[in-house]
This record gives structure tokens, sequence and C-alpha cells, in this order.
């Protein structure tokens, strides 16, 4: 059974679905991030889980136990917000310890808490400091260092980098995931930086107009996408519009491309072709590899991203990337011709929805 249970869970404002027909179990001791634009509903449903929105219909379990009718301040769950929340009149110490205070616990046992989560978010020397002494990165650790305290058994986290710098991002979501491994705490993360919810989960809920779209692991999520939606959200993909020709074509508006066996559709059925950027090689000279895609095209734009340089290439008046390293491949130059050359199971065939 699952440790924390969403089924059928639906929130409605002013007559529209912000959540619809949500059903999830997440397992003890796992990170499960919340992925989807603006709007999506995923902190609607974060907050429904924390017990500060009300649900319209459906239930949550945690543990077994209905915590619907359970007030927030009783359900044992932890929440770090965007916005850190932390009191600007408290020093360090005893923004940590406010929720041990509140819970009653005996002084003792609050400064052993304090000193660990301290120690364990690598801010012990900052304890005599008030939050405008600290960085918006070690302010957030405090965040989530006061909502470790109480020791929860569920940990909220609603997109708690989303303020921070580039560099700040990806040291603290690595640090996140650490205590999170350390700690084995069942944790919900709220997120629209597919980069960040890929790179600490263990299961992504990909969601859109308050559906789930699709629910696995990172991997699956990202090689194996079962909606458009999902495919062109997480990571890039080309996308070709055509219709299907025999058993292993797809004729598009200007290109024809081999693909796997198309024996789920149907003949002549309108489709879209999904092809990731990395999965494209690019050539001089047209290959001569027996299957393969080989498509011509003339480079419009040439962005440069650390380990990999992206081309815009013009195919037909199509515009499709391809993710180049300078190791594998001859220096490309703007106004190149050149040739875009992919293997049929590169090709994600998918029914284009009316």
């Amino acid at each position: 059974m699952a440790y924390l249970e969403l089924k059928n869970v639906n929130k409605y404002y002013a007559g529209v679905a912000a959540v619809h027909d949500f059903s999830l179990d997440i397992e003890k001791g796992s990170l499960v991030s919340f992925l989807g634009p603006s709007g999506c509903g995923k902190t609607t449903t974060l907050r429904m889980i924390a017990g500060f929105e009300q649900l319209d219909s459906g239930t949550i379990r945690l543990d077994g136990n209905d915590i619907v009718p359970v007030p927030p301040n009783r359900r044992d769950i932890g929440m770090v917000f965007q916005s850190y929340a932390l009191f600007p009149n408290m020093t360090v110490r005893e923004n940590v310890a406010f929720g041990l205070e509140m819970k009653k616990t005996p002084k003792a046992e609050i400064k052993k808490h304090v000193d660990n989560v301290l120690e364990m978010v690598r801010l012990q020397d900052t304890a005599k400091r008030f939050p405008h002494q600290l960085s918006g990165g070690q302010q957030q650790r405090i965040a989530l260092a006061r909502a470790l305290a109480v020791q929860p058994r569920v940990l909220l986290l609603d997109e708690p980098l989303s303020a921070l710098d580039a560099e700040v991002r990806v040291v603290l979501r690595g640090e996140i995931r650490r205590i999170q491994s350390e700690l084995a705490i069942t944790t919900v993360y709220v997120t629209h930086d597919q980069e960040e919810a890929l790179s600490i989960s263990d299961k992504v809920v990909v969601m859109n107009k308050g559906l789930i779209e699709q629910v696995g692991a990172p991997e699956e999520i990202y090689r194996a996408p079962n909606t458009r939606f999902v495919a062109t959200f997480i990571g890039t993909a080309n996308q070709f519009l055509g219709k299907t020709s025999g058993k292993n074509m797809v004729v598009c508006n200007n290109v024809e491309l081999f693909t796997n066996s198309l024996t789920d559709f149907k003949t002549d059925q309108p489709v879209v072709v999904l092809v990731r950027p990395e999965n494209i090689q690019v050539q001089a000279e047209q290959s001569r590899q027996k299957g393969w895609n080989s498509i011509h095209g003339e480079v419009e734009t040439i962005t440069f991203h650390g380990a990999i340089t992206r081309l815009g290439v013009n195919v037909n008046g199509q515009r499709v990337v391809a993710d180049i390293t300078v190791a594998n491949t001859q220096p490309v130059s703007l106004n190149q011709k050149l040739w875009l050359q992919f293997p049929p199971e590169a090709c994600q065939v998918m029914v284009v929805e009316e």
C-alpha cells in the first residue's frame, strides 16, 4: 500500500477545474516531483496535501489514514515555500526551533534537533545570525532546516529554488536530494524546471491543465513520453507533421521519414513524428547508412551551450534543431549546407490529437 495516496482529487475555482481527477500513489521514502507549466495545478495539489486548500472531492490518505478532515498543523507535514517565509525578527536558531516550540518539545530536545538539522544543511555557523544577514541560498537552507526539525512524515517543497540564481540552484538541488536520501523522508517537490525534476526525482508527475499527462521514472519520461505534450515539454523535440504511408514511412510536408513499424496506425493517418536533437547526426555529405533518414538543410542559427552546440537548420522551410559536440563534429558555420541523419528508431510517431 502507498504511503501517501491521492485518489480522484478534484479542485475547482469559479467552476473551472484547477485539478481534475488526480490519482497518485507515493511510496515511503521516495522523492516525487510535480512538473508542469504555470497554472497546471501542481501547487494547488501540493497545498491540498498540506491542508491549505480544501478538496472539492476525492481523498488523500497518509499511512492509511484519511487526512482530509485533519487541520494543517496536525498532519505532521513540513513545507518549504518559494519565498523562504522566515521570521525576520528571529535568529536562525530561533527560526529553526519555532515548530518544535509550538509542539512544546523539551528545551534539551529542541537544542539537539536544531543542532542536528543545522549541521545537516551545513549552516551551523549561522545560528546567531538573522535572515537578512544570509544569502538567498542560505535562507532557503534554513527554511528547509526548519521544516525538517519537526521530523515530519512528509516534506513538501513548492518551487523552493526558483528565486535563486542558476549556479546556486544546481548546488542546492543536490543538497536537497542528499538530505532527502539520508533521512529517507517522503518528499513531494513542485517545479516548472524540467532539468531540476529529472535530476533529483525517483518519480516525475507531468501535469497539464489540471490533469496528469504521465507518471514515471525520469529516464522513462524523457525517453518514452506517452503524449505529444510530454515529449515537447520535457527536453526539446523536433516535430514533423505528416501521414503514414506503408509499414514504416511517414510522408511529411517537407520530408519523407523512415520510422519503426507502423502496424498500430491506419494508412494515411495524420501523425506527428518526434525526433530529439541529440539523436541527429550532422554530416557534410549524405550518409550511406542503409535505412537511415538523411535530410538536407542550411544552418540558420548556432547557439553555444557548453558541452553541446545547438544548430537551427532550415529544412525545406521547417526549422530542425540538432545538437553537436566539438569532439565528434567538424566545425559548422552559418549558411552552411549539410545533412541531418538519424535512424528509424530515433523517430517516435504519435497520433495528431484533434
